[in-house]
């Protein structure tokens, strides 16, 4: 997650209620992006170690387990840099272009210039962040499936670029039969044959089944996540940009004070008027943070007019504050110890880094640096 600071309710519900989960299932990573946050932002660093602490902070509120998962600052690991060089040599740059992500963030933000490299190749990054660890699975909303895709296909052209051959009984026969060796020697010009060709001529022979190749990376699989709609203030996506967010942190005043400006059924003009809790952004909230009771007589009583906006706001509030306030509880800990926070994130990346260096060991003596 890039560090953007204080993270609010479209965070938890999208992405770390999701986390907590699969730290129980998974040897789960994760990580400050910090230098992914540099692809868009690298103008303005000045918060970038605060907003790191309250990111972190946050995660930690909500559930993520240190003792489960294991955190780590990206920009700590050079290796992270090194293996996102190397993908760089034999990734087309057509690949990156086309990624939709790409295209739509380009024609969309117009307040910075990204048309940099570091912005065409955050994609090749974040296949270095997931191939480092040879990750299985990377957790992922349906918009970033293309990311995981590109990703295996980097896997796959590098282990294509520098796999050692396995060479079937057939093709081993059939060199022994043509050069009168013996079988070690046929394997091994097999497999200087398969490191000197092109790699039209290596995907040859896996194409003719002569061969397979030992996997430096595995493809990883996208795990996809599936979040509820959960609308700002304002009835768009909840973002920080759009300055339409609850944060997790809002004291209940403050959570009262942003849902009693929420924009509701626009249809509903008087106080008398039915009301249609399928197209209100406040009935949403509803729908994730309120007891099933509420959600009921509120679907009920809505459409019959018999409850307004302002005390079905008032009941949206009461759940909400009532949701956050065990996440602020066990927040209020780190707030009042501070370096907690940059222990759990040092510890982290000690373990990470271990990880890393093992597989640049690897990669280095696949492509054989000196």
């Amino acid at each position: 997650m890039r560090p953007t600071g204080k993270l609010h309710l479209g965070n938890l519900v999208g992405a770390l209620q999701n986390w907590v989960k699969l730290q129980d299932e998974y040897e789960s990573y994760h990580f400050v992006a910090d230098w992914h946050m540099l692809t868009t932002g690298y103008e303005n660093t000045l918060a970038l170690r605060r907003d790191t602490w309250e990111m972190v902070a946050d995660w930690l509120a909500c559930g993520l387990d240190p003792h489960k998962a294991t955190f780590f600052i990206q920009s700590r690991l050079p290796e992270h840099a090194e293996l996102h060089l190397l993908f760089s040599m034999v990734t087309p740059l057509a690949w990156l272009e086309r990624v939709p992500t790409y295209k739509e963030q380009l024609e969309n933000i117009h307040d910075r210039d990204i048309n940099t490299y570091g912005f065409l190749g955050y994609p090749l990054l974040q296949a270095a962040d997931i191939l480092m660890y040879k990750a299985h699975y990377v957790p992922v909303g349906e918009d970033q499936v293309p990311h995981v895709e590109l990703t295996r296909e980097v896997a796959r052209r590098f282990n294509l670029a520098y796999g050692e051959l396995e060479p079937t009984p057939d093709a081993v026969t059939l060199r022994m039969t043509r050069d009168s060796s013996d079988r070690a020697v046929a394997v091994a010009r097999i497999r200087q044959e398969f490191r000197t060709g092109s790699l039209d001529d290596r995907a040859a022979w896996l194409n003719d089944g002569l061969g397979k190749v030992s996997l430096i990376f595995p493809e990883p699989d996208a795990l996809l996540t599936s979040a509820p709609r959960l609308p700002g203030t304002d009835g768009r996506k909840m973002s920080k940009s759009y300055n339409n967010a609850i944060f997790l942190t809002d004291s209940p005043e403050v959570v009262s004070k942003k849902l009693a400006t929420m924009m509701t059924d626009p249809a509903r003009k008087r106080r008398s008027d039915p009301g249609n809790p399928d197209v209100c952004p406040v009935f949403d909230l509803h729908k994730i943070f309120s007891v099933q009771e509420t959600i009921d007589r509120v679907n009920h009583e809505c459409r019959t007019a018999e409850i307004g906006c302002v005390d079905c706001k008032k009941l949206a509030a009461g759940h909400l504050n009532a949701f956050l306030a065990p996440i602020q509880e066990r927040r209020r800990p780190y707030e009042q110890n501070p370096q907690e926070v940059w222990n759990i994130l040092e510890d982290g990346t000690g373990k990470a880094r271990a990880v890393a260096q093992a597989t640049m060991r690897e990669v280095r003596a696949a492509v054989r640096l000196p």
